[in-house]
């Protein structure tokens, strides 16, 4: 019988796997509050703590694409920026009628 490998959750763009365990230090009280929702959401702590990380980890993806896309635009207004000249008429010029 051959096994297959299990399929990771992690979604990782570079060649290398890594997992990380973590220690936090939190209130008792809060830790029971947490896996009460976790209950409810039918998921872990752990589950819960991941998909908040993965969410916020894409969230600054995203705000660092359009950051990205923001400069650009603002490069490209700089470079075609004309001089048009001396203003010569007033704004009450433009509604004068003949």
């Amino acid at each position: 019988m051959r096994r297959t490998r299990q399929r990771s959750r992690w979604r990782c763009r570079s060649r290398y796997h890594v997992n990380m365990r973590v220690t936090l230090s939190l209130d008792d009280e809060l830790v029971k509050n947490v896996r009460k929702i976790a209950v409810e959401r039918d998921t872990t702590v752990t589950g819960m703590i991941r998909d908040y990380m993965e969410r916020l980890a894409a969230e600054d993806a995203a705000s660092g694409r359009m950051r990205g896309e923001r400069e650009a635009l603002e490069r490209s207004f700089e470079r075609f920026q004309f001089k048009v000249g001396k203003l010569a008429w007033k704004r009450a010029d433009l509604y004068a009628r003949f």
